[in-house]
């Protein structure tokens, strides 16, 4: 007995609107569209100045304390 594969075109999520449903929703699909876009470059940048500005915020702060250490005392490991 063969078994019959079906390929199903389109196995991710398929959204169909009507014409009357994109009218009503095409502002709101476009400003969630616009706050998702802007959100997700917002967090890569906020990855990229937390990565490389965290050694430089620690050394600006701890030059900062008292009793105020010199560049090589606060970078040595002792």
């Amino acid at each position: 007995m063969a078994s019959k594969v079906s390929l199903k075109a389109g196995r991710g999520k398929s959204v169909k609107k009507s014409a009357a449903a994109d009218e009503d929703g095409s502002t709101v699909a476009v400003a969630a569209r616009f706050v998702k876009e802007w959100s997700t470059w917002t967090m890569k940048k906020a990855k990229v100045i937390t990565h490389y500005g965290f050694i430089p915020l620690v050394i600006l702060i701890g030059m900062n304390s008292e009793p105020k250490p010199s560049l090589s005392q606060l970078l040595s490991p002792v």
